[in-house]
């Protein structure tokens, strides 16, 4: 194909994709199946890799994520980004209708649904998308324009061709898309995202936009901050022109000239919150008119013309009628409540975790009781307290055997767990293998908890090792593989061999040695031979390191079978240096708390950039600590900041002490 005709067929490619992107993820009405989009899409990647004249900022092919990026520019919002005023009950918003009539006649309200998520600006120049960003603190996001454009809901050319728009629309994680993400997180032993908020959060914010692309995010608009060629006049009025332009906007949006009818509505919601496949937290009542929202105007945190009525959290009864243990991959067994079917926030429940002795004696929890179930963001079930205790019952206690292998399970000093200590227990080896292979340590496409179950029954595998002498046609004989399955493992195994020391050492799932603590260690010794030669006290001597983690590294390393394991794993090819510069000093010497819901990312995430710059992360205040990070809903670690003379600080000031 000549160039001429390869421009002529990228432009009916994109035509044709944008197409039914949006017939697919804004309307939810497809009209081809995923199999012939994905056909069209792969010829246009092939196009633009074969005439790279032709690629394009905005292709469609850019949904699937782009570079890895270092850092996220700061962007200033010319309008900015606010809030509203939060209101908790019916009185509240007849208070708020009669303070609108002071000022104004007749207004008509807009009531629509408050997603739970991410607020985000979209700008567009002559009908193209050229730069997305968070709110931050209203004034200043953060440029996260290649991450925004994964979303597929979110228009990469508008339907026309506006000299400049700016719209706001809220990113979100629907819930099946948490599901299947906190699902990996708990098999993985990962600290789960608390709330779909969060998770959406932390996707957004990812630095390698192939990450973002996978967490399967969402977008609704609704609103309109600045525009050019183009003159509104009512909020109703700029979501019918949003949706006229190709966006998704926000859902059952409708108009009321009462507030008694308003009301109605926001009950209505409420009442059908859980049918929404998203997060709402509440429902937001607008005045509809603009030059009536000028008359009112706003204070100076809150516009006078709306405001966000928030409904409480969902609780209910139901009699507990066991309590199972499951074995970790570290060996922890973990109890989980098994109660009467309840329905809870949409969805029916009979599971909870019960996450140890400690939380069971603290809440009192017997089998028989009638316990009180919430769901953490409305997605997690939880136990929140006992509602009748059955009299003369002592707390459940958890058995001192684990039930995977019948081997003794103990409870080491300063820790909440009991622990089965038999390393060859199935159901840890399961785990183990299934964190090796997970995305934050060896990366191995393909090997996920359910081929690792088939390779342990049918004796493929005992130990991490066995994963490389896998052969494909071994592999093709297990259920629903196939040849070239087989083959694709068997290539993802030998890629996993280059992966930096940091990694396998995160991999082999050294007790309380996570990814952070895996790079520090790597980094300071720089191969695997003068890690197994280091001494406890050595280890000790590595900024972040305390003598529980020290100690729990060095006995990994001491143990015969652990160093059989690295061994096999060195004559089977895997890479065993260290080749990640180390960490930037920004932080070093400084000891951060994290507390409450961050407005941008996730603690996890916050962490993480503390930990990269030198400082240190702990889970409680004392007088040692010079910064606590505070964001909504912080609880006593803020009180305690406070009463100790301890700086605290919000998301923003924390990125102006990384420099970033």
């Amino acid at each position: 194909m000549d160039f001429a005709a390869a421009e002529k067929r990228v432009q009916e490619l994109r035509k044709m994709i944008e197409k039914h992107s949006y017939q697919y993820y804004v309307l939810d009405n497809p009209s081809i199946s995923d199999f012939e989009y994905d056909k069209l899409l792969h010829e246009l990647l092939d196009l633009e890799t074969e005439f790279p004249a032709l690629d394009s900022e905005n292709s469609p092919t850019r949904r699937v994520g782009g570079m890895a990026l270092n850092t996220f520019a700061p962007v200033r919002h010319e309008v900015q980004m606010g809030s509203l005023q939060d209101v908790f009950s019916t009185e509240d918003l007849v208070a708020f209708d009669e303070r609108v009539r002071e000022k104004i006649e007749h207004p008509v309200y807009i009531v629509e649904p408050k997603i739970d998520g991410l607020s985000v600006s979209l700008e567009y120049r002559d009908g193209g998308f050229v730069r997305g960003s968070t709110r931050g603190d209203g004034i200043t996001g953060e440029d996260v324009s290649e991450n925004l454009k994964t979303v597929r809901s979110i228009p990469l050319t508008l339907r026309e061709k506006l000299p400049f728009i700016e719209v706001r629309g809220e990113v979100y994680m629907p819930r099946a898309s948490f599901e299947k993400v906190v699902t990996r997180q708990i098999e993985n032993e990962e600290e789960p995202f608390k709330n779909p908020r969060n998770a959406a959060a932390g996707s957004l914010r990812q630095k390698d936009s192939k990450v973002t692309a996978q967490r399967g995010l969402d977008i609704f608009v609704f609103n309109i901050q600045q525009v050019e060629g183009k003159t509104l006049t009512a909020h109703k009025q700029s979501l019918e022109y949003l949706q006229a332009l190709g966006f998704k906007v926000i859902p059952s949006f409708k108009a009321f000239d009462n507030i008694a009818d308003a009301i109605e509505e926001v009950e209505r919601i409420g009442q059908n919150r859980y049918a929404f496949p998203f997060d709402i937290d509440g429902a937001v009542i607008k005045v509809d008119d603009f030059a009536q929202r000028e008359t009112l105007g706003a204070t100076s945190k809150f516009p006078k013309w709306a405001v966000a009525f928030k409904y409480p959290p969902e609780e209910k009864e139901s009699t507990l009628l066991d309590i199972e243990i499951k074995v970790g991959r570290t060996g922890a067994l973990t109890p989980t409540a098994v109660f009467e079917p309840i329905t809870l926030a949409g969805t029916t429940v009979s599971r909870a975790v019960l996450h140890n002795q400690d939380f069971i004696n603290e809440k009192g929890i017997s089998v028989g009781d009638r316990i009180v179930v919430r769901k953490a963001g409305d997605i997690i079930p939880e136990v929140v307290a006992v509602a009748q205790h059955q009299e003369g019952k002592a707390p459940y206690q958890i058995p001192h055997l684990c039930p995977s292998c019948g081997s003794v399970a103990e409870r080491e000093e300063g820790e909440a767990v009991l622990r089965c200590v038999n390393m060859a227990c199935p159901a840890q080896v399961a785990r183990n293998l299934t964190h090796f292979a997970s995305r934050d340590a060896m990366d191995i496409d393909g090997l996920g908890p359910a081929i690792v179950h088939q390779l342990l029954e049918a004796g493929l595998v005992h130990s991490a090792a066995d994963l490389y002498e896998l052969k494909a046609e071994a592999l093709a004989k297990l259920d629903r593989m196939g040849e070239k399955s087989a083959q694709n493992l068997v290539d993802a195994l030998a890629k996993s061999k280059t992966r930096d020391l940091s990694r396998l050492i995160f991999a082999l799932g050294i007790r309380g040695i996570g990814q952070r603590a895996s790079q520090l260690l790597a980094q300071r010794f720089g191969d695997i031979d003068a890690i197994l030669a280091a001494t406890a006290e050595e280890i000790a001597t590595i900024d972040g390191y305390g003598d529980i983690m020290a100690e729990s590294a060095a006995d990994f390393f001491a143990l015969e079978q652990n160093r059989q394991l690295i061994e096999r794993l060195r004559a089977l090819g895997l890479n065993m240096k260290c080749e990640i510069a180390p960490a930037e000093d920004t932080l070093a010497g400084k000891t951060f708390v994290l507390t409450g819901t961050l407005p941008t990312m996730a603690r996890s995430e916050a962490k993480a950039l503390i930990e990269a710059a030198g400082g240190k992360v702990s889970g409680s205040v004392s007088k040692k600590t010079d910064y606590v990070v505070a964001g909504e809903e912080a609880g006593s670690k803020l009180t305690k900041a406070n009463e100790l003379g301890v700086a605290v600080i919000d998301e923003a000031e924390l990125l102006k002490l990384l420099g970033k």
